[in-house]
Parts: structure tokens; sequence; C-alpha cells
């Protein structure tokens, strides 16, 4: 697939496609592994163009995943609108959702020129490094203090608003879309379980949007029987991984604590720092 230079091999895709699913909704951050792996085994970067369209993968998963609960929340929505009840949790849950999903794309618009350069300054790694161990040592601090009272049913218009803030944070490689949303729940005082299940909930409007933004301008440029090939493949590795990993995760934040991921960006962040500053990876 050619793509800002850089060609992709469906070996590539495959790994790539696996490296998206598996770490877009585990609080670990996919750009920061699509950037470093591709580095790690001395291939191209990918661009940030096949990296969002990619994640169109794990918007698939996510919308099959949670189809019911979407398909619940828009009913129950326009149900309350008819009977003017704004009470209602799934009103509530649209309404947080979608000022939540404000503060990305302002930022994103006005940030768009650098965030879409494969040579920007937030795609090196000391930076990636140093957002993943930033981002860490927070997730550490919420998983310390967070008192993990709230359900999800108790969501309002402020928490989406907030979430949504970290969610904007996520426009720094490193940091993590799921991560920072996560985290920000968790200082919410939500579940473990239910600050990911809004987290995730949360995130589709802004995937969705990244993915079919890059779609529409790769399919203006247009992309050869290969470079087609390598996307599909993609994708449908992205789909399957994506979908295993939202399944496991909510099962196992909802008997297990968020150390393990503390502890993997710590080791993570230290390691892209590390080998970049002596020049192993680039």
């Amino acid at each position: 697939m050619v793509m800002a230079g850089n060609t992709v091999s469906i070996l590539e895709a495959v790994v790539l496609g696996f490296v998206q699913g598996a770490s877009e909704f585990l609080p670990i951050s996919s750009t920061a592994h699509l950037r470093v792996v591709p580095a790690f085994l001395h291939w191209p970067d990918p661009g940030v163009a096949y990296s969002a369209v990619i994640q169109l993968g794990s918007v698939i998963a996510v919308l099959t995943y949670f189809f019911k609960d979407l398909l619940g929340i828009a009913s129950g929505a326009l149900k309350a609108l008819q009977e003017k009840n704004y009470d209602s949790k799934d009103l509530r849950m649209l309404g947080a959702i979608l000022v939540g999903t404000l503060p990305i794309c302002v930022l994103g618009l006005a940030l768009k020129p650098i965030l879409e350069s494969d040579s920007s300054p937030l795609r090196s790694l000391p930076v990636i490094g140093g957002a993943s161990i930033f981002m860490g040592l927070l997730l550490l601090l919420a998983e310390k203090f967070a008192k993990r009272s709230r359900s999800i049913d108790d969501v309002s218009g402020k928490d989406g608003f907030l979430v949504g803030l970290g969610q904007a944070m996520a426009l720094i490689p490193g940091c993590s879309r799921s991560g920072s949303t996560l985290t920000m729940a968790l200082f919410l005082n939500y579940k473990r379980d239910e600050a990911a299940r809004f987290s995730f909930l949360l995130g589709i409007p802004a995937i969705v949007l990244s993915g079919l933004l890059e779609l529409k301008d790769m399919v203006k440029q247009g992309l050869s029987g290969d470079g087609m090939s390598s996307l599909i493949v993609g994708l449908l590795v992205s789909t399957i991984v994506s979908y295993a990993a939202i399944w496991w995760m909510l099962k196992f934040l909802g008997t297990h604590s968020t150390w393990v991921f503390v502890v993997y960006r710590l080791i993570f962040g230290a390691a892209i720092i590390a080998l970049s500053m002596s020049g192993m990876i680039q």
C-alpha cells in the first residue's frame, strides 16, 4: 500500500492490524505502538493516515460489541425526549457522549496541520515515551486514590465533558485514547469496568470521524490493487483482535486493578526513550 511515500506489505498489514486491535482498547496507546513497532522492526513508519484508517477495524468491533447498548441508548433517549423525561439515563448518556466528543473535535481541527504531518515532533519517539510514562503515572494516581463507587447509570453531561477532555489528550501519541478516558473516569470515581465501558462508548464518534476522514482522503488520492489488499487485511485483523480486546478488557477490569497497565506503560515509555537515545530505533 502506497501512502506518504511508505509501502505497507501484507505481512506488515497483518502485524499492524494486530497491534492496532490489541492496543486500541487497552490503556497503552495504539498510536504509540503503531509508531514504535515498525521502528523496532526497522520498517518504515506507516504514517498517520494508515494508522487512522485501520482504526476503522476497531470501530467496526466496538459498534458490533455495543450494538444493543447503542440501540438502547438511542431509543431510550428518543423516548425520553418525547416524554420530556430529561433525567433519563439514556438521554444523559447520549448527551455525555456528544458533549465528550467536542473537545477532541475542536482541538483536532485546530491542530490538524501538526497532527497530520508524519514528520511532526509529536510523533518523535522521546515524546511518545514521555507521554506513555506521564499517563502511566496518572493512571497510578487514579488507581490509588479513586473511590470506584459510581455506576455508568450515574453519568452526567459534566462527566462526559471531563472525560472528553481526557480523550483530547490522546491527540498526543503515547497518551492513549482509552487510557486517558479510563483514567479520567476513574478519577470521577467510576468502577473500573464501568469506567472502561464509558470510555469505549464515548470514544466511538471520535474514532469513526478520524477513520472516515482519512479514508476519504485516501480514496481521493487513489489506491493501487496492492494498496487495497493491504488495507483490507489490516482492517480485517484489526476488527477481529479489537473485538477480542474489548471482551477481555471488560472482563479483566471486573475483577482486577489497572496496575499491570501502569507497570507496562512505565517500562514501555522508559524503553522507548532509552532505545531512541542510543540510536537503536528511530
